[in-house]
């Protein structure tokens, strides 16, 4: 019988509970007995009060059984749901912080997949771990519009048009890679990565967006989010990729070959990169857990996968993580990490179950008492295939260790050289472009809009 390893969680101790023994029903009365009545002369009876009185006693015994039935029903339902309770992981609503993670999960599904805007989506998550910070709100919108209008200004300068989407994605990959100037001075600064606690474990909020903005420095996930919110601002076509604990972006150039972006030291890369680092299996490709251009739907799951996260790392595991992480999984079934964090619930729950019935079930002699509760054993049995799930998925968790040594690998001279040779050949058919597009005539084109200034909706506040 497998035992129980928690991925991300130690358990506590657990206080022990008793299902409250409810009160014994009384004993019918005679409440609504008929009283005798008086004796009547012969001859004198009056038969329709004595039907009268056998009429009432039948349809008030008929209403006291109904009673007791329902009554007997609902001790039912309640004792049921009490012994239920067992198997659940513990609420943790009443903590202070909560009713704003509630509230973002409310606001996410208010989200159409298809056309929702990114940008609202990561406040969302974010404004629910400051807990609705008014000051926060000001700050995440205005940096945004900073950003945005530096890329405008800088689309501006070199002409780029609005169809021309490798330009512009190559105006946002300079935002992040290079210091940004206007009229000769700095008005923004290459973006660093942040080795410093990168993984959150310590501060959470290292894996924002609104941290990476604040701060110009970031990591792998909050570095790609931004990259998809500022393309997603100026039109701009590009899409999130996952793979082993790390995140990049991908887009297309006019031939439609895709070129990969490694934000975390402002290089291109090539797919022979990612695949070096030795931790992507092929069943893992064939599954499309990794490298895979996730559409808007799929980048959505990973929101939600994100809110889990937050809730977990702030308060810990209940059943409104499980709640959160069964939408991630509904939108995007191959979301790997929807799945390890799903499976470190049910585990959580597992082991909480189990302590209410006095069952340790890191000890092998004692897990075998969980056949004296089925719902303990459909815990066990799903935990188990959860387990299995992964195992075949192709998923393969990278040591941080070598995570950061195959990291650094990238400004490996083999790899720089792959990087400039990419910039070099993207910048050669730009060049070529733009002497194409001189020798045509220019076409009469519509008065453009002013560009949108970006507004958190007021449905999200």
């Amino acid at each position: 019988m497998r035992y129980i390893i928690i991925l991300f969680f130690n358990v506590s101790s657990i206080c022990l509970g008793q299902i409250p023994k409810f009160p014994e029903m009384p004993q019918k009365n005679n409440l609504f007995r008929v009283q005798e009545t008086q004796t009547i002369t012969p001859g004198r009876y009056n038969h329709s009060r004595i039907n009268s009185h056998a009429d009432q006693r039948i349809n008030q015994q008929a209403d006291q059984e109904h009673i007791n039935k329902e009554v007997e029903r609902q001790i039912a339902e309640i004792r049921a749901e009490s012994f239920a309770k067992n198997f659940r992981l513990a609420s943790l609503a009443d903590q202070k912080g909560t009713s704003s993670y509630y509230a973002a999960y409310e606001n996410l599904s208010q989200l159409d997949p298809e056309s929702y805007s990114i940008a609202d989506a990561v406040f969302i998550v974010e404004n629910a771990y400051y807990d609705n910070n008014k000051n926060f709100h000001e700050s995440y919108q205005n940096q945004i519009q900073k950003a945005t209008n530096i890329i405008r200004n800088d689309l501006k300068k070199n002409g780029v048009e609005d169809s021309d989407n490798v330009s512009k994605n190559l105006s946002i990959f300079r935002y992040f890679a290079e210091d940004s100037k206007q009229n000769g001075k700095v008005v923004h600064k290459a973006m660093k990565y942040d080795f410093d606690d990168y993984m959150g474990a310590k501060d959470y909020s290292k894996m924002f967006v609104s941290k990476l903005m604040k701060t110009n420095s970031g990591q792998c996930h909050s570095m790609p989010l931004l990259y998809l919110i500022l393309a997603e601002q100026i039109g701009a076509d590009a899409y999130l990729v996952m793979s082993p604990n790390h995140s990049y972006i991908r887009f297309k150039n006019d031939d439609g070959e895709i070129l990969s972006i490694e934000l975390t030291n402002g290089m291109f890369s090539a797919n022979s990169f990612v695949l070096n680092s030795g931790y992507i299996k092929a069943e893992a490709l064939k599954n499309k857990l990794y490298m895979q251009n996730l559409n808007k739907r799929e980048v959505l799951s990973q929101t939600y996968v994100d809110l889990a996260s937050g809730y977990i790392h702030k308060f810990g595991y209940d059943e409104f993580v499980s709640k959160v992480l069964d939408k991630a999984l509904l939108l995007n079934p191959q979301n790997i990490n929807a799945t390890l964090w799903k499976s470190n619930t049910d585990q959580v729950r597992f082991m909480q179950s189990c302590a209410r019935f006095g069952i340790d079930p890191q000890i092998k002699e004692q897990l075998q008492n969980i056949r004296n509760y089925p719902p303990l054993e459909d815990q066990f049995r799903q935990i188990n295939l959860s387990f299995d799930y992964i195992d075949q998925s192709g998923f393969s968790q990278m040591p941080l260790d070598q995570y950061e040594k195959w990291l650094s690998s990238l400004r490996s001279t083999e790899n720089k050289q792959k990087s400039d040779e990419i910039a070099e050949r993207i910048k050669i058919l730009n060049a070529q472009k733009q002497r194409e597009a001189q020798n045509k005539p220019k076409p009469i084109l519509p008065k453009k809009e002013s560009p949108k200034i970006y507004k958190i909706p007021k449905e999200f506040l």
